[in-house]
């Protein structure tokens, strides 16, 4: 037999992105004028040759079926020219040099059951990170916590009622994948894991249970004489991160898992540079399926806003002028001391090298 090499190495990985761009887009990439505003939900671009693209956003549901991938996909063949995209927010945008095509793909996409909006002063589709159907470290499910507050934020979706954009992420667990943002809802676990130190050694691989600890927090131990694992209940931050190595680890609870809520985060430097949000609601139930206080709380903090806030001014600029003292009083939430930004432990006990560390 011929020992010939008779193929060849496909490299796999993700395509190049300029691949997939309009042809409008690739003809003036980074040659932009600027862009307008003509209504909610739509973006005009005007580029220094004088070409024209808008661009149509509508929110969707983000666990997108595939039948709605098709209609989606029909929609951008026929008024779009094939072009489509996904924005970190799950919005979807069509680009055309069309004018008259924009109102057809706004009717187009509002009879499959997607709203037109999310662009300019008005709440835009949230971030957030997987819940239940795909993450190991869930508190909540925040894929649910989205469904309830976009529910009631439909209208501030799809029309201009605000001062300027907000920006909301909810983040099923400590960890937080959604990110800063205006208006940032994150579940917090409020004790430590419990072990089941009988099956443990046979379930998980300790040294990875150790290793996973941002806070060098758990140790190995010997319990009943089998190998097993103990929690430094004063370094532990109720973080989560252990039970994804090691279900046995158990820190969900219905009752001792609950919400918090963070405003004035941001990642731009438009005006103002980028902040942490701060937290001003916390102990708030973790009441699924529709999560009623959390709904309460966000409803409070976006109309204090829209009465108060000036043009263009984003959440935390708003804060910064009114005070927090004027904030609390605003929203009728109550401050607590423990809502004082202190933490300073993880200085020292955070894992800075690429040392394991037992």
């Amino acid at each position: 037999m011929s020992s010939e090499r008779t193929w060849k190495t496909i490299e796999s990985g993700p395509y190049d992105y300029h691949n997939a761009l309009h042809p409008v887009v690739k003809k003036n990439y980074g040659k932009w004028k600027y862009h307008e505003l003509p209504r909610p939900g739509v973006l005009k671009h005007i580029a220094e040759s004088g070409d024209v693209l808008f661009t149509v956003r509508a929110g969707t549901p983000r666990q997108d079926s595939v039948d709605l991938i098709r209609r989606i996909c029909d929609i951008a063949d026929t008024y779009a020219d094939g072009y489509l995209r996904f924005t970190v927010r799950n919005n979807v945008e069509f680009m055309t040099p069309d004018e008259e095509k924009v109102e057809l793909l706004i009717e187009a996409l509002e009879k499959i059951g997607l709203p037109v909006g999310g662009i300019g002063p008005c709440v835009s589709n949230i971030a957030h990170t997987q819940g239940w159907l795909h993450c190991d470290i869930p508190a909540t499910d925040a894929s649910g916590v989205v469904k309830s507050i976009m529910d009631n934020l439909f209208e501030e979706f799809k029309n201009w009622y605000l001062p300027s954009k907000v920006r909301i992420s909810t983040s099923c667990c400590a960890i937080n994948c959604g990110g800063q943002a205006d208006i940032a809802i994150v579940v917090k676990h409020t004790r430590p894991p419990r072990i089941n130190h009988e099956v443990i050694a046979n379930i998980c691989e300790l040294p990875k249970v150790v290793a996973r600890c941002p806070v060098a927090a758990i140790r190995p131990t010997v319990v009943n004489g089998k190998p097993s694992l103990l929690v430094d209940n004063k370094k532990c931050m109720y973080c989560g991160a252990c039970f994804g190595a090691c279900p046995v680890m158990e820190i969900n609870h219905p009752e001792h898992s609950k919400f918090g809520i963070w405003v004035g985060g941001k990642n731009s430097n438009a005006r103002s540079k980028p902040a942490l949000g701060c937290l001003v609601a916390q102990n708030l139930p973790n009441n699924p399926p529709r999560w009623p206080e959390v709904n309460e709380v966000v409803g409070r903090i976006l109309n204090a806003y829209k009465k108060e806030g000036q043009p263009w001014e984003r959440l935390g600029e708003w804060i910064d002028r009114v005070g927090w003292k004027h904030f609390f009083a605003a929203t009728d939430l109550v401050f607590e001391k423990d809502m004082i930004d202190s933490y300073r432990h993880a200085r020292t006990t955070f894992n800075q090298s690429a040392h394991v560390r037992f």
